[in-house]
């Protein structure tokens, strides 16, 4: 439940600023502290576009579609 709202609420924050979102988390363990891992990618629309694992380390990469973000911005003029 933890990690839903957390992803929830980064998606979240890519619609309501009307751009892209890089969410990175950690994996592993420190302590009696787990670390979910799962870190993403999120664009405009709050879709996920790339998600990293659960269990190991990884470089993420996302091409952005910034033609696309400039037609979102039109459609949804947050910052007029």
């Amino acid at each position: 439940a933890q990690h839903c709202a957390w992803e929830t609420v980064q998606r979240g924050h890519a619609v309501a600023n009307g751009c892209y979102v890089a969410a990175a988390n950690r994996v592993g363990q420190e302590g009696a502290t787990e670390f979910w891992g799962r870190s993403f990618v999120s664009d405009f629309y709050g879709q996920i576009g790339a998600k990293a694992d659960t269990a190991a380390e990884q470089i993420l990469t996302y091409d952005c579609d910034f033609k696309a973000l400039e037609d979102f911005r039109r459609i949804w003029p947050f910052f007029r």
